[in-house]
């Protein structure tokens, strides 16, 4: 017997739909313009094969002249400066070999790049963050422009750079499309242990060394971070719109069925571009409004990262899906709390699998009608195969069911049973705009707090302040111009280990701002991704040092106590952003700061 659906969802998913006919018809009438009949690469001029073939082995040569079997296209984020994209080096190899061994070819289409938030944090690369994004889709789509492929493996795990393989994949939605995941490195020193270090070093306790070796244990070894940030919610995200395999995002690199399971993705995508009678499942098949809104209460359930507020929202825009923050509040507040993950929780995402993962996680949802169970998926029409974990049967690949019970009932439990009864994400409206705060980590006495504002225009100002002592009082730190448009948005994650402290010594403590707090927001209440920014007018750039200001999560409050009149007399003066548009490639981003979208809409130059 079918579970029928919440009522919620469908009317949020049914207002999804509405909101979003006309660019959704556009974008599935142009997918349908894209297609052919037979490969892509039929009727293709032969100077153009030719180059297409021309650095390639002579027995693949002859199958893609041929135009009879699939050829498949890598998009590969590899480097080996990131630890999660390192594994990556030789899938390449791997999937043209499997490829030759099926009967079809494979070619690198195109690389990507990739950058790290953990390396660049508080420095000025950083502000090249939010934007790589973008880069990343227009990078994806220069790669499948040649348009001579039938499938395509997208490669990707951090970050900026599953949003930005997405949203340029989704260009291509005539392909039949799988994302590979590479999987989080072991567990390290734990998440809280690593915290305590940070705090303990923010308040000068522990000097660099100390921090350095900390911090080394915690990130030792190719693969993801282990913390539920926002690689990690990608890899999640991905599984439950189901453009994974079933339950391999969370497999270390390394192991046989890591490498089992990429093989089998290049299989799925060559199944799925509908050779010998199977259905032919295109990219635009899964992505729809009933996908993203699984992804949207899969965010939810899981505590994952603020990031996606905003890269969700463009990820769903681009292909022809409108949803916005209050699609998000309305979601949440049905939606339990089934998992703990650090910064939710001391747990990290490789305790989170061992518990049950992904797999006890869609059956709960699905048997719940907490998701959309009728929809399309890399693996056919379906959510049930994302109900099992996959094993190895000797040297085959193969699923199996789950346990009935969660593993350990600390970092993921049933429905029935949940860590809370919603899923922690809170809109906060006001005259200081509209604003969303992640409450999976910030414990319920710490979610009101009426304050006096210091206001900043830099992070470091904060930290000055904070190193000067003279932070220590009850206060809302309003850190503005970190928007968009005003310097591509950078996280702010250098001010969570001060703020924590100051929390921590009994002060009421939250921070307002137009900037990103990312994956990693944690105890402290974070207004954040505040719209409109301060830059393009918002009443964030009116906020004074000492004016009082409310921030109720609980009732989804954000109220800056000063009356209209008075506001409506305050002249703004803009600070001198120019040192956020030289160094480090900044210059090169001035198009992208210029016509970035709010946050809301998904912060993109690309999308409108």
């Amino acid at each position: 017997m079918t579970t029928p659906l919440n009522a919620t969802l469908a009317q949020v998913t049914q207002r999804i739909i509405e909101r979003s006919a006309g660019p959704r018809a556009d974008y599935l009438k142009t997918m349908a313009a894209n297609a052919k009949a037979g490969t892509q690469r039929a009727g293709m001029g032969c100077a153009n094969m030719a180059h297409t073939t021309a650095a390639l082995p002579a027995a693949d040569k002859l199958k893609i002249h041929a135009e009879r079997t699939p050829h498949v296209g890598i998009v590969s984020a590899y480097n080996d400066m990131l630890s999660a994209h390192q594994p990556y080096e030789n899938y390449p190899a791997l999937l043209r070999s499997h490829a030759r061994a099926l009967g079809a070819t494979a070619q690198m289409a195109g690389g990507v790049p990739a950058m790290c938030d953990g390396i660049t944090q508080g420095a000025a690369g950083m502000e090249l963050s939010l934007f790589s994004r973008d880069v990343i889709a227009l990078s994806t789509a220069v790669a499948l422009s040649h348009n001579v492929f039938d499938a395509a493996l997208m490669l990707g795990v951090c970050d900026k750079i599953v949003p930005g393989l997405f949203m340029g994949a989704v260009q291509f939605g005539h392909l039949s499309t799988v994302f590979v995941p590479a999987g989080p490195m072991t567990t390290g020193l734990s998440n809280d242990a690593k915290a305590k270090v940070r705090q303990h070093y923010a308040q000068g306790l522990v000097g660099r060394d100390a921090l350095l070796e900390s911090e080394a244990q915690a990130y030792h070894s190719p693969g993801t971070c282990t913390f539920y940030g926002t690689a990690n919610s990608n890899q999640m995200l991905m599984e439950i719109m189901g453009l994974h395999l079933p339950g391999s995002s969370f497999v270390n690199p390394g192991v046989a069925l890591r490498e089992a399971l990429s093989k089998a993705a290049l299989e799925r995508a060559l199944i799925n571009t509908g050779r010998g009678g199977q259905p032919h499942i295109r990219l635009a098949d899964i992505v729809n409004e009933k996908a993203v809104v699984n992804g949207i209460v899969g965010l939810l359930a899981t505590g994952g990262s603020t990031n996606h507020t905003i890269h969700l929202v463009a990820m769903a825009r681009a292909a022809g899906v409108l949803i916005d923050w209050d699609d998000f509040a309305e979601l949440s507040a049905v939606v339990p709390l089934l998992a703990r993950v650090y910064p939710n929780g001391s747990a990290d995402v490789n305790h989170f699998h061992a518990a049950g993962g992904m797999g006890f996680l869609m059956r709960e949802l699905l048997a719940n009608g907490l998701l959309h169970g009728d929809m399309n998926t890399v693996m056919g029409f379906g959510l049930g195969a994302y109900t099992r974990e996959p094993w190895l049967d000797g040297a085959s690949l193969a699923w199996r069911d789950l346990p009935p019970l969660s593993g350990d009932t600390s970092v993921l439990r049933p429905v029935a049973e949940p860590f809370s009864a919603d899923g922690g994400l809170r809109l906060l409206k006001g005259n200081l705009g509209r604003s969303v705060v992640k409450l999976s980590a910030v414990r319920p006495e710490h979610r009101f707090v009426r304050a006096q504002a210091v206001v900043v225009s830099d992070q470091q100002d904060l930290l000055a302040l904070f190193n000067a002592g003279e932070l220590d009082k009850d206060l809302i730190a309003v850190v503005r111009y970190q928007g968009p448009r005003a310097n591509g948005m950078p996280e702010l994650h250098k001010l969570t280990p001060p703020l924590a402290v100051l929390q921590d010594k009994g002060f009421k403590v939250a921070l307002v701002t137009d900037g990103r707090m990312s994956g990693a927001s944690g105890k402290v209440p974070a207004a954040i991704h505040l719209s409109p920014e301060a830059l393009s007018e918002g009443t964030i750039a009116k906020v004074q040092d000492g004016d009082w200001i409310t921030l109720d999560c609980e009732r989804g409050v954000l109220h800056l106590e000063v009356d209209a009149a008075t506001l409506a007399a305050r002249n703004v003066s803009h600070p001198d952003l120019s040192h956020n548009a030289h160094g480090t490639g900044r210059e090169l981003f001035g198009l992208f700061r210029s016509h970035a979208s709010t946050a809301e809409s998904g912060a993109s130059p690309l999308l409108g």
